[in-house]
């Protein structure tokens, strides 16, 4: 028997914060060793932070990663346990996204990555290169730092692996497991035991369940133990990411770390006897011929054990599928909790209409208080410690999550309208449901006292129903960016009305359909520092609010979601052109995949079948392009969106479309006529015959 206790970890590490990161990796070594781990891996760019972006121009960002290796090396607790870490690494003046593998004092190997990715909100060919000399190994000078302390002038560089006395490991970072040439085939082919995949995945509906069962085909088709490590939490952009970090062996998990959690370090160890894979593979048709051979690493250290009893420890269940609902409620609340404690605010602030929207704001923010008052109940005292530290009180200890909530969270109605009366009970029994600080301001006031200022200065005066259609847009746009000044205003001053200390993140409202359709005022309530549902549709947030009534016994949801009753802008962008919510969806999904006016057209007349109005359709599709691109500048006003998904994704870093268009679309809606002719002369004819 080969039994081997191996870990990867996910870490909550932080876009250039050198020391938190290199903390909490020691830590992660640590634990891994108390677990009599012999091979630890940790995520995609660990000791930096993923999310450093032009950062990583920088040549300090590499001189300090390197000072962090140097701090590893000496460190008492990094010995006798092979140690794999991410960092960027500088080759010939190129940049490249490494792993640095260590023993003891020594740097056994830097595997740069080969496969880099551009897809989405991703960009690492801005700043990396990949590696693509295959099976390739290449001298690599130490920086002076690193070689006083290994008394190593040089290591090796490229894609190789490393032998030890008892197995054989490989490597591949992130993207390189999805690639179709994934790096797993080769190695498996080429004899290699032990996988190691260090990514920074970040959360999307449904997609860790993908990636799960990409890695369990990867192994069950070769045999072999695949270590999977990810990053988790917000550090520092709009992605959340999502840990899950594993060990897989033969098509099966084995162990599995926590999907949505606050924990700033997990361990994740696993058991296994490589004589299992041995044994998988005898079964398996396979030529050895099919691969050359990679360049091979010695490491004079076995990570196996006589002590065989390990294998006895059970192995886990599969991977906990989330629905949907729980996906919203858990994700954007994580992600929410890292921003808050991060920022250097003492809490939140919502301008809390009585809306979807605002109403799935609300019930996020009271999932982050849930997750954090579950941490603490776990004897998580880093979570106790944040939380102290946001309220100032060095002593505070919640009772229940809604004691929390109270001591975070503001909410504020501010009525202006024929509907603020029912919006306004609304959000009261929710404020009072999840414990908030609820305030009401009557917004009439002040807008009519901005009425007056500009009778007397341009001598127009605003009146809903004697005004024209532009006075009448500018009434509401104003009472929006009133909101927005007053939400400010409370959450630079609640605190110090309370006597106490500090400001409040503003939460923003808005969903992925009114953001990409333009569909909101620039700059009013649906903006603010960051915003959790900007990123989804609101069909997907009025499921998510019935998934919250039973799941967190709000039952002032049931009214949200049955009593609508919002008040629309005068100029409704889709209020006569398109009408129904699942248009709104459609062409924005449209849009996203990368359709202009002429492929939607026929994406949606090939969707309605033999029974359509291609004239009806056109009348949409221009409808929908000219108002899009009249109002695509407020993309570039909105604040940071969590990150949902592909489909809905409307910030800037994923959208790289120009700021100002031609509303005519000339060219394009030409060419959708001239096919609709000829479409109808070819129809008249086929009857004719």
């Amino acid at each position: 028997m080969r039994a081997a206790i191996l870990a990867t970890c996910t870490l909550n590490q932080w876009a250039m914060d050198f020391t938190g990161n290199f903390q909490r990796i020691l830590e992660s070594i640590k634990q891994a060793k108390g677990k009599e781990a012999g091979y630890r891996t940790g995520p995609e760019l660990e000791v930096t932070g993923y999310s450093c972006g032009d950062h990583f121009y920088e040549s300090d960002t590499f001189l300090h990663s390197w000072e962090v290796v140097a701090e590893l090396l000496k460190h008492e607790e990094c010995q006798n346990i092979i140690i794999d870490v991410g960092m960027p690494v500088m080759h010939k003046n190129v940049a490249y996204n490494c792993r640095v593998i260590i023993l003891n004092k020594k740097i056994l190997l830097i595997r740069p990555k080969k496969k880099l990715c551009d897809n989405g909100i991703y960009h690492e060919t801005r700043w990396f290169t990949g590696w693509t000399k295959h099976q390739t190994v290449e001298e690599f000078y130490l920086p002076k730092i690193v070689q006083d302390i290994s008394n190593q002038r040089t290591t090796l560089i490229g894609d190789a692996v490393i032998r030890t006395e008892d197995t054989c490991i490989g490597f591949e970072i992130c993207e390189e497991l999805w690639n179709p040439e994934s790096s797993n085939i080769y190695h498996f082919y080429d004899g290699v035991e032990i996988m190691v995949n260090s990514s920074g995945g970040f959360h999307e509906i449904g997609k860790t369940k993908i990636a799960m069962d990409v890695i369990k085909t990867a192994t069950a088709k070769c045999g072999g133990v695949y270590l999977f490590s990810n990053l988790r939490g917000c550090d520092g952009e709009r992605m959340f990411f999502h840990g899950t970090s594993h060990v897989t062996c033969n098509g099966k998990i084995i162990s599995i770390g926590k999907q949505f959690s606050l924990k700033d370090v997990e361990v994740v160890t696993a058991a296994v006897d490589l004589d299992d894979v041995t044994t998988y593979r005898k079964h398996i048709r396979r030529s050895t011929s099919m691969t050359d051979s990679h360049p091979v690493i010695e490491a004079n250290f076995a990570i196996t054990t006589q002590n065989f009893s390990i294998l006895a420890t059970p192995h886990c269940s599969e991977l906990n599928c989330y629905k949907e609902g729980e996906e919203i409620a858990l994700g954007p609340a994580c992600w929410l909790w890292d921003y808050l404690r991060r920022s250097g605010l003492n809490g939140l602030f919502l301008s809390l209409d009585g809306d979807v929207d605002s109403s799935s704001n609300a019930v996020i923010a009271y999932s982050m208080c849930n997750l954090v008052f579950q941490s603490i109940a776990e004897g998580d005292a880093i979570v106790l410690s944040d939380l102290r530290k946001i309220v100032n009180d060095t002593q505070y200890m919640p009772e229940s999550p809604k004691d929390i909530c109270k001591a975070l969270f503001v909410t504020c109605h501010m009525e202006s309208g024929s509907c603020s009366s029912k919006m306004c009970e609304k959000s009261e029994k929710l404020a009072k449901e999840i414990n908030s600080n609820h305030l009401k301001i009557p917004l009439y006031c002040i807008i009519n006292t901005f009425i007056m200022i500009l009778s007397f200065i341009i001598g127009v005066k605003l009146d809903k129903k004697t005004s024209s259609s532009d006075e009448k847009s500018a009434l509401n746009e104003l009472k929006e960016q009133v909101k927005l000044t007053i939400a400010y205003l409370i959450a630079k001053l609640f605190l110090s009305s309370k006597g106490k200390f500090g400001s409040l993140l503003v939460l923003g409202s808005g969903n992925a359909d009114k953001f990409m359709s333009g569909n909101f005022v620039k700059y009013g309530s649906s903006y603010g520092d960051i915003s959790l549902t900007g990123g989804i549709r609101e069909s997907d947030l009025e499921n998510f609010l019935r998934f919250s009534i039973t799941h967190f016994k709000l039952n002032s949801l049931k009214i949200i979601l049955n009593m609508p009753c919002v008040e629309i802008p005068e100029k409704t962008i889709f209020c006569k052109s398109l009408c129904t919510l699942k248009e709104v969806e459609l062409f924005s999904s449209l849009r996203k995949e990368g359709c202009g006016p002429y492929s939607a057209f026929f994406q949606i007349a090939g969707k309605r079948g033999e029974k359509i109005d291609l004239d009806e359709i056109f009348e949409r599709v221009k409808n929908f392009f000219s108002l899009y691109s009249d109002h695509h500048h407020k993309l570039f006003a909105i604040p940071p969106c969590f990150h949902f998904g592909s489909y809905a994704s409307v910030n800037a870093n994923y959208d790289q479309r120009q700021i100002l268009y031609s509303t005519q679309w000339t060219w394009q809606f030409q060419a959708i006529e001239n096919e609709i002719k000829n479409l109808k002369h070819r129809n008249r004819n086929d009857l004719c015959v």
